[in-house]
């Protein structure tokens, strides 16, 4: 059994990694894009290559999160930060269509973010987790500020390869991290095995047999229906930012970076604040009404400075969902299955960036930017509703 002093070690450890994590992958951000286009990529086959990357972490999630319970959280993160390695090291030589492509191969193992959620979901008291998670939502604004303005910075001034490399040192930076700081299992308790019951990490009934606990079919909903124009938003940034709004690379990085001021003064300042006054249910609520209205004012917005207007609520609903619902979901499993959970969580995302490149696309093509906002705000207006009217029956309780 950790002491409390020596848990709390490892989180502020997990803390720093994930900040890496979130670094290179938006330095990452700050390139592909005008690399594909400088390959002669258009909207509808840069969306097929964010699709590429949906399938494949959608299909790696949950086996990640099996692979984490089964081998521990070193193991599970040593593999995401190797993967990182060879992804940006492939992303050095995509000098052509077919590299574009091959060079996302990699992102089947990448799950740092998911990887980190798991060691603070173990090393944290159920009371206290939303918060736990909240700050690291702290660190991707961190990651976010430092990745775009270093990748806008590094990919004009010295290229994209460059940048590229930069990246591919900065994960083996991280996987040093990971192998000298992280202990090998993080495990609170360790659940006796069910009998009849498989510890292989492609046991697939092991890993769709939690969502027939309570509660959790539901608030799975609500994250996948809830999240998906936000998602096919978040996907479609990149081509709004450049067609949309005009942004040159740099300028895109400094716009990222304000994301980012704005997600860390919400998940580090305010998360943890109205957790401890409010329920989760009801802050679930909270966070699809608002981006139900957000939905509104983006089909409204005309230039980048309404956009930015419009942020500080955008972050705000998208910070509060993502965190309650993580961690309404982690509690309702035993602590031996909280990484399948988070990792059945970051599947979610998976699939929404899986089918919103292409949705977006044509979304983009055919009824421009506005559309996106309409669609949020009707989808979540009418989920706000249901939760509304179903209340918190579903809601699981565990001790």
């Amino acid at each position: 059994m950790m002491e409390p002093a020596a848990k709390q070690k490892v989180i502020y450890i997990t803390y720093l990694i994930a900040a890496l994590d979130i670094t290179w992958l938006f330095l990452q951000f700050s390139i592909t894009p005008y690399l594909a286009r400088r390959l002669g990529f258009d909207t509808i086959w840069f969306g097929y290559l964010q699709t590429t990357v949906g399938v494949i972490q959608l299909l790696g999630g949950p086996i990640y999160g099996r692979f984490a319970d089964v081998f521990g959280a070193r193991a599970a993160l040593s593999v995401s930060c190797l993967a990182s390695v060879v992804y940006f090291l492939l992303l050095t030589v995509a000098d052509n269509t077919f590299m574009l492509f091959v060079h996302k191969l990699p992102a089947v193992f990448m799950h740092g973010l998911p990887g980190a959620q798991m060691v603070v979901a173990d090393l944290s008291e159920n009371e206290k987790r939303a918060d736990a998670l909240g700050k690291l939502g702290l660190c991707f604004g961190i990651g976010m500020i430092a990745g775009s303005s270093l990748g806008g910075t590094l990919s004009t001034r010295f290229g994209e390869k460059f940048a590229a490399s930069f990246a591919a040192v900065g994960s083996f930076v991280s996987l040093l991290l990971v192998l000298n700081f992280i202990p090998k299992q993080t495990k609170i308790q360790t659940m006796p095995e069910k009998k009849g019951s498989s510890n292989s990490v492609f046991n697939v009934g092991e890993i769709t047999r939690l969502m027939k606990f309570p509660g959790v079919a539901k608030t799975f909903t609500v994250k996948i229906i809830s999240g998906l124009p936000a998602g096919i938003f978040q996907v479609m940034f990149s081509i709004i930012a450049m067609n949309f709004f005009q942004l040159k690379a740099e300028q895109n990085g400094y716009l990222m970076a304000y994301f980012g001021i704005v997600q860390m003064v919400i998940q580090g300042a305010v998360i943890g604040r109205l957790t401890s006054r409010f329920s989760e249910y009801s802050l679930l609520l909270l966070s699809v009404g608002i981006s139900s209205l957000v939905g509104l004012a983006q089909a409204m917005m005309t230039n980048v400075f309404h956009f930015c207007l419009i942020v500080i609520p955008m972050m705000f609903s998208l910070s509060v969902f993502n965190v309650i619902t993580d961690s309404m979901l982690t509690k309702s499993v035993s602590p031996s299955e909280t990484g399948t959970m988070l990792g059945l969580c970051a599947s979610v995302q998976s699939l929404l960036r899986t089918v919103g490149p292409t949705f977006g696309g044509f979304l983009y093509e055919t009824y421009g930017v506005p559309s996106f906002g309409y669609i949020q705000c009707v989808i979540n207006a009418a989920v706000f509703s249901l939760l509304l009217a179903t209340g918190g029956r579903s809601q699981p309780h565990r001790p």
